[in-house]
């Protein structure tokens, strides 16, 4: 099993509770990560105009607005990969969060070992296992007309353009476009996904949405992931 190396990566924890950020800095900083901490969306603005991080953890209740606009404006350039904390119990915040890119959320109180597993755990389906390498197999490409995935390399291309896709609309797209053809019932997409957690069946509809607006050249006539009416969803065949 890879191990992780945390050497060098920073993590920006957004949160406005003075303990909670010396919590997590202390145990994140015991595991080999540079931690800066700000309390405000203007901090954490301010943090992302100089070098971006490796990855944020990102309080959604801020004195100046919310983790959701940090969110919002890191999308705009290189993907971050993100955990929520909220102490929220309203589903309807986890899941704009989730649809704006965030690859898991948090609910408080937590316990700050849990943070640790959750941020190491993103960071490898990310692409941060040690060495810099990760364990996906034989790298391979998977492309259905004009849409390239490079599943070693993590990416999409779709008529030569780079798709910018979440860590869970890459796997959806992965297990489909393996599978062309082959109808997925959503229960059976998640099995197969092997998710952490972070997509539901109520959910799922979402990520298929987003992922279509991403990939598809008219996402309300979608010709790559089609659906099954009254069943799931498949890939077209190549």
């Amino acid at each position: 099993m890879n191990e992780l190396n945390t050497v060098g990566k920073r993590i920006l924890v957004v949160d406005d509770e003075p303990q909670i950020g010396s919590v997590l800095r202390a145990y994140l900083e015991r595991e080999g990560f540079e931690i800066e901490v700000a309390a405000t969306v203007e901090g954490a603005m301010n943090s992302l105009e100089g070098q971006p991080p490796d990855m944020m953890i990102l309080d959604i209740t801020l004195p100046d607005g919310s983790g959701l606009d940090i969110l919002r404006a890191a999308a705009g350039g290189a993907r971050i990969p993100t955990i929520m904390l909220t102490a929220r119990t309203d589903e309807i915040d986890r899941i704009v969060g989730l649809e704006l890119g965030a690859d898991d959320y948090v609910t408080k109180p937590f316990s700050p070992r849990e943070i640790v597993a959750r941020v190491r755990a993103v960071l490898r389906r990310s692409g941060g296992a040690s060495n810099g390498q990760e364990d996906h197999g034989p790298a391979h490409h998977l492309r259905v007309a004009d849409l390239d995935i490079d599943v070693g390399a993590h990416e999409v291309r779709v008529g030569g353009r780079l798709a910018s896709l979440t860590p869970s609309e890459f796997r959806i797209l992965n297990v489909l476009a393996e599978n062309p053809g082959q109808v997925f019932t959503r229960s059976q997409l998640l099995d197969r996904i092997e998710d952490d957690g972070s997509i539901y069946e109520r959910t799922l509809d979402r990520h298929i949405n987003n992922l279509r607006k991403k990939i598809e050249p008219d996402p309300e006539n979608p010709t790559y992931v089609l659906t099954v009416y009254g069943v799931g969803y498949k890939m077209k065949k190549a």
